[in-house]
């Protein structure tokens, strides 16, 4: 499936909710009412997954708000799984519930999941997430015992709140075979503060090397070093597009279609739900011709919904 700009769309990050038991700063307000009754039902969103499929996805990643609180998100991976479609099955949470859901969902076909883990000091975890450092510890454990890797930690770097704990990450990918990647922040929460620019740590950093990715569409560029057990990567979408190479679309729980998450234009699925799995491709169609050619993150851009109302 192409865009009118020559890029083949191949990933499906489909949001299965808004709810999340956290507020992080750069990713909701705290008077976000997130209602369950806006969900799209299994159903459905696994007939959006089937289409996207049909259309030449191959890759899908289940996002939120916080995905687990879904009690029926194991049904939903298993169904996706059933397809025999996607050779990459992934899912984002803020990992409080992975040491309770962790062995299912491997079972039921998640192969990897991404965690996010804004500080490694509890007190500035819940400064900026509202939650529970040890709890997010205890589901990388339990990710990493039930092989749902490589497990990649999320980083979202803020000037003054955690910027003063990046070498401690570092840290972390040399004794252990995690990715932890440094997001650079983007105008989609309510922090009103500043972003880390990555280029800033690379250049402070030298010692850090570029390792070779297999897949050239990714968003992170990934370092490494001697001696690491993991590695180091680096989205940033602020100070270096990758706009040319992006490949994925975004549906959210309540079935708008997103071709650019750095943009507000989006496609409801809800009508062509209902009339059939041809009318939903053809939506999909339509929207993915037209995703714009970059996103609008240098301009004075306000999104109309924050991250956890798009998928993360």
């Amino acid at each position: 499936m192409l865009d009118s700009y020559g890029r083949s769309i191949e990933y499906l990050r489909l949001s299965v909710t808004e709810r999340c038991q956290q507020r992080c700063t750069y990713c909701s307000k705290s008077s976000d009412k997130c209602l369950k009754e806006s969900e799209l039902s299994a159903d459905k969103l696994v007939l959006i997954a089937k289409a996207c499929s049909q259309l030449g996805c191959s890759k899908i990643r289940l996002t939120g708000g916080e995905p687990l609180l879904r009690r029926d998100i194991c049904e939903i991976i298993e169904r996706i799984s059933d397809l025999q479609s996607y050779h990459d099955i992934a899912i984002t949470t803020n990992g409080q519930m992975l040491p309770l859901y962790a062995k299912e969902l491997k079972k039921s076909g998640l192969m990897r999941c991404n965690i996010s883990l804004d500080s490694l000091k509890a007190d500035k975890y819940k400064e900026i997430t509202g939650g529970n450092l040890q709890s997010v510890l205890r589901g990388i454990e339990a990710a990493r015992s039930c092989s749902l890797s490589p497990i990649k930690l999320n980083v979202v770097l803020i000037k003054g709140k955690n910027d003063d704990e990046i070498d401690d990450f570092i840290d972390l990918a040399k004794k252990n075979p995690f990715e932890i990647r440094f997001i650079e922040l983007m105008p989609m929460g309510d922090s009103g503060q500043n972003g880390i620019n990555n280029s800033e740590i690379l250049k402070q950093r030298k010692w850090l090397k570029p390792v070779e990715c297999e897949d050239s569409s990714q968003p992170a560029c990934v370092f490494s070093a001697v001696g690491f057990k993991g590695r180091i990567g680096f989205i940033s979408p602020m100070s270096h597009s990758f706009c040319g190479s992006c490949n994925r679309i975004r549906v959210t729980s309540d079935g708008f279609l997103r071709p650019c998450l750095g943009s507000n234009l989006e496609y409801s699925l809800k009508e062509a739900l209902e009339s059939g799995e041809e009318a939903l491709r053809e939506r999909i169609r339509h929207a993915v011709k037209n995703k714009p050619k970059s996103n609008s993150f240098g301009s004075s851009f306000e999104t109309n919904r924050k991250m956890n109302r798009i998928g993360g």
